[in-house]
C-alpha cells in the first residue's frame, strides 16, 4: 500500500493545526461529546440507516473497498461514505473543516496530529468504547505506538499502522566500493560515506534532506544520550553538550550527501536511491514497500540494516497513523462500529503487511511478533526489532509543533552552511524558550 509523500514534514503542518484550531475555537465536549461516556455494555448498531463520512488516502485501495464492502454487509444500517484527501494534505484538511464546523465522523490521520487535535476537545475520547470492545484492548498495542494516540492519560485514536526507521542501503554500490557490511556504528557510517562519495561521477554516500533535518537528527540524539525536552515537556535539552555532539556529526554528513536533493523531501529524494546517486538512505519501512511497487528491477540491490548504534547505544525514530472520531459527529457509536471492525487482527493485517506492497508495521504486539509477518514480507523483521529501540520523537507540550519548527529550520541551515551548529541549536533553543515563556 503506499505511505505517505513524507511523514517528517506533518510535524510542521501540526503546529499550523494547534494555532488554526485555537483560532477557530473548534472542539465539543471534553469527553466523548455524547451520552456514550457514560454508557455500558456491548456498542449496539444504530436501529435505522446513517452514514458515517471517513476521511482518508487509502479509500481508493482494492484492500479497502473489500473491507468497506464486508463491513457494510455486516452492519447494513451503516454506510461509508469516503472523503479521499492525500496524506500530506490531511492535517491542513482536516483544520480548514473543523473550523467551518463539517470534520468527517472518522479520519485516519498522522499519529504526531492526534494531541494537537485531542488537547482542543476535537476528538472523541475512546476510553468508554474500548472499556465495552471485544476487539480493541488498550494494552494489546505496542507502548511507543498507544503513545502517539494518546492525550492527558486518555486514548484519542486507535493505532492502525506504524513504522521504525532503519539504513537502506545499495549493496551494488558497496560491492563496488569495497565494502563488505553495512555500518554499525557512527565512525563506520562515516567512513563508508566517505568512500561511496565521488562528486566527479555525481555518487554520494548519504542521502541529507534539510527540510527534514530534525527528524533525521533524532536517532542521533537520542543515540549520543541527549533528549529533547524533559519529561515533563517544560524544559529544552536539545542544546545539551551531548545533542551539539551528535549535531556536529550529523550535520557533517552533508559533505557525503548528492547536493542536488538537499532541499527535497526523503520522498522526493527517493529517486537518488533508485539512480544509484546515492549509497545509503535512512527511511521508514514505507521506503521498502516504495521500492517494491515503482523499482521492482532494483530487487537483489539492496537491502536494509538497524541504524548504527551511538555511545549511548541504539534508537530510532517511529511513526504511526491513528483512527480518529470527531466530536462533531453525530453518529458516534456507528462510527466506533467502523474503526473498531478496521482494528481486528486480521483486517490490521490486510491494511498494512497483508497487502501487495504494504511494508507498514501492524500496531499490536500479537501481529508485530507474529511469524506471519516476518513470511509475508521478510524485509519487515529488522523493523520489527527496531522497534525495541524505536523512541517517539511527539513531546508533551501544546507548543511543541511550532519548538521543532524552529529546530528543524536552524538545523537545516547549518546544512546549508549559512550557521554554525553551536549557533543553530543555541538559536532554535532560545526560540523554544521564549514560546514555553508564553
Amino acid at each position: 500500500m503506499k505511505k505517505r509523500a513524507s511523514r517528517k514534514l506533518l510535524p510542521l503542518l501540526v503546529g499550523a493545526v494547534a494555532v488554526s484550531l485555537t483560532l477557530a475555537g473548534c472542539g465539543g465536549s471534553s469527553g466523548s461529546g455524547d451520552s456514550e461516556s457514560k454508557a455500558t455494555g456491548p456498542v449496539a448498531d444504530p436501529s435505522s440507516p446513517v452514514t458515517i463520512s471517513f476521511a482518508s488516502w487509502i479509500g481508493s485501495t482494492k484492500e479497502m473497498k473489500a473491507l468497506t464492502k464486508t463491513f457494510e454487509k455486516k452492519h447494513p444500517n451503516i454506510n461509508i461514505q469516503f472523503r479521499n484527501v492525500p496524506a500530506d494534505s490531511m492535517t491542513q484538511k482536516l483544520t480548514t473543516q473543523l473550523a467551518g464546523n463539517n470534520p468527517p465522523d472518522v479520519a485516519y490521520v498522522d499519529g504526531s496530529a492526534v494531541a494537537s487535535f485531542a488537547a482542543r476537545e476535537a476528538l472523541v475520547n475512546l476510553d468508554n468504547y474500548t472499556s465495552r470492545s471485544k476487539v480493541v484492548k488498550p494494552d494489546d498495542y505496542v507502548k511507543a505506538f498507544r503513545q502517539f494516540s494518546t492525550y492527558d492519560n486518555h486514548l484519542y485514536g486507535l493505532p492502525i499502522d506504524g513504522e521504525s526507521t532503519a539504513l537502506f542501503y545499495r549493496t551494488d554500490m558497496f560491492k563496488e566500493a569495497g565494502i563488505e557490511a553495512p555500518p554499525t556504528t557512527w565512525d563506520e557510517l562515516q567512513a563508508d560515506a566517505k568512500k561511496l562519495t565521488d562528486p566527479a561521477k555525481k555518487r554520494y554516500g548519504y542521502a541529507m534532506f534539510a527540510p527534514e533535518a530534525a527528524y533525521y537528527w533524532y536517532p542521533f540524539l537520542w543515540q549520543a544520550g541527549g533528549e529533547i525536552l524533559s519529561k515533563d515537556g517544560k524544559k529544552v535539552l536539545f542544546d545539551s553538550e551531548d545533542a551539539r555532539k551528535a549535531a556536529e556529526f550529523y550535520v557533517g554528513l552533508t559533505k557525503y550527501a548528492p547536493p542536488d536533493y538537499l532541499n527535497s523531501n526523503s520522498y522526493d529524494g527517493r529517486l537518488a536511491f533508485f539512480n544509484g546517486q546515492v549509497g545509503m538512505y535512512t527511511a521508514g519501512s514505507w521506503f521498502a514497500g516504495t521500492l517494491r511497487e515503482e523499482k521492482p528491477a532494483l530487487a537483489g540491490k539492496w537491502t536494509v540494516a538497524p541504524l548504527p548504534k551511538g555511545t549511548a547505544g541504539c534508537a530510532t525514530t517511529i511513526a504511526s497513523d491513528s483512527l480518529v472520531i470527531f466530536n462533531q459527529s453525530k453518529n458516534k457509536d456507528a462510527a466506533w462500529k467502523w474503526i473498531e471492525f478496521l482494528s481486528e487482527p486480521d483486517n490490521m493485517a490486510t491494511l498494512t503487511f497483508k497487502s501487495p506492497n504494504g511494508t507498514e508495521l501492524p500496531t499490536t504486539t500479537a501481529l508485530l511478533d507474529s511469524p506471519e509477518l516476518a513470511q509475508a514480507k521478510p524485509e519487515l523483521k529488522g523493523f520489527a526489532e527496531a522497534m525495541k529501540c524505536g523512541v517517539s520523537n511527539g513531546q508533551v507540550n501544546k507548543v511543541w509543533p511550532q519548538m521543532e519548527e524552529q529546530l528543524n529550520k536552524q538545523l537545516g541551515s547549518a546544512m546549508y552552511g549559512d550557521t554554525s551548529v553551536k549557533d543553530a541549536l543555541s538559536t532554535a533553543a532560545a526560540k523554544a524558550r521564549d514560546l514555553l515563556d508564553h
